[in-house]
């Protein structure tokens, strides 16, 4: 992986995926990149079940039918990038804290060269806590780009 990083090419391209705009220009900025080197795409969304109220928790139903949307949702990015022309593109769901669960998981499963994140500005208190992105710049043991 390190050898990737200190010539400058990344084959193998692990792309963090949600709603919000720095997501989707990550996204884009990862299809762009992925195309230009004819690197490996991956495409990761984390279901995050700390957002569930705990009825919503307990209820198989309710967690299956939330895991279909977001497989559903993947394999749009992944026709997005296909249709781009992007050769070799996967798509994964994590499970938890999506930072944690990118750095500690989903990392050493895939073992990229590079990992593209968004950044979104938190509102009041929350934003002297930190953010996933900042946690995954910090831990992630490959190098991280962060698209604002």
């Amino acid at each position: 992986m390190l050898d990737n990083a200190v010539n400058g090419t990344f084959k193998k391209i692990l792309v963090g995926t949600d709603d919000s705009q720095d997501a989707q220009l990550a996204f884009q900025y990862a299809i762009s990149y992925a195309k230009s080197t004819e690197a490996e795409l991956f495409i990761v969304s984390v279901l995050e079940k700390d957002e569930l109220n705990v009825y919503q928790a307990l209820n198989d139903d309710y967690i299956h039918g939330e895991r279909k949307d977001l497989e559903e949702h993947l394999l749009e990015y992944k026709k997005a990038a296909e249709e781009a022309g992007v050769q070799q593109v996967q798509t994964l769901i994590g499970e938890g804290d999506p930072g944690k669960t990118i750095v500690h998981d989903v990392i050493p499963q895939i073992q990229p060269d590079l990992l593209i994140i968004g950044s979104f500005d938190k509102k009041g208190v929350a934003r002297y806590f930190g953010s996933q992105a900042a946690y995954m710049a910090k831990y992630s043991p490959i190098p991280v780009l962060i698209m604002r």
